[in-house]
């Protein structure tokens, strides 16, 4: 069984999903970071040059390869619930737990990310902070669909948040 942690940028995912994996004795792979070593080009050089349609395609091929592994926590793009395919693998492997946080939450920890303009451009041409709300209007129904579980990460720092995925879990295996 593996561990999704899907959401919308900054909602903690990469920062829970290392301390998750480590307290859980699990392996951790960052989609976005695993799609960066690949392309070996910055998320903003993929977008840039191919498109976000190639930065898809090449996520999707990486769910796909993480969902036939076993016992890894895997840090989700923001986006990747967009293709029913991701989250079809998603589901049948493993818990997904939706991060989500507040549109003021998230402008506040884009603002204290060093890496946004690398790691996290432009969505539409809006941009990054005037699109937050649109943006999770549209996903909010996606993350919906695909999760198991929620956990709101607004008030919680990352252990208070890896607790409350690891009780879930807990409960879930004590159903099966």
């Amino acid at each position: 069984m593996n561990i999704y942690l899907i959401g919308y940028r900054c909602t903690g995912k990469s920062s829970v999903g290392k301390l998750l994996a480590a307290n859980l004795g699990m392996k951790f792979t960052d989609t976005d970071v695993e799609l960066v070593t690949r392309a070996n080009k910055s998320i903003s050089e993929i977008v840039e040059t191919s498109g976000w349609d190639e930065f898809r395609r090449i996520e999707k091929n990486i769910i796909r390869e993480l969902s036939a592994l076993e016992k890894h926590v895997v840090a989700t793009g923001g986006g990747a619930v967009l293709d029913g395919d991701n989250a079809g693998y998603m589901k049948k492997t493993g818990i997904v737990v939706w991060l989500r946080a507040t549109p003021l939450t998230i402008r506040e920890r884009i603002k204290k990310d060093h890496g946004t303009k690398d790691f996290r451009p432009a969505l539409t041409v809006k941009g990054t902070f005037e699109e937050i709300d649109e943006i999770l209007l549209t996903r909010n129904r996606f993350y919906e669909e695909t999760m198991d579980y929620y956990v709101d990460t607004d008030y919680l720092d990352i252990s208070g948040v890896c607790r409350d995925i690891i009780k879930l879990i807990e409960t879930v295996k004590e159903k099966r």
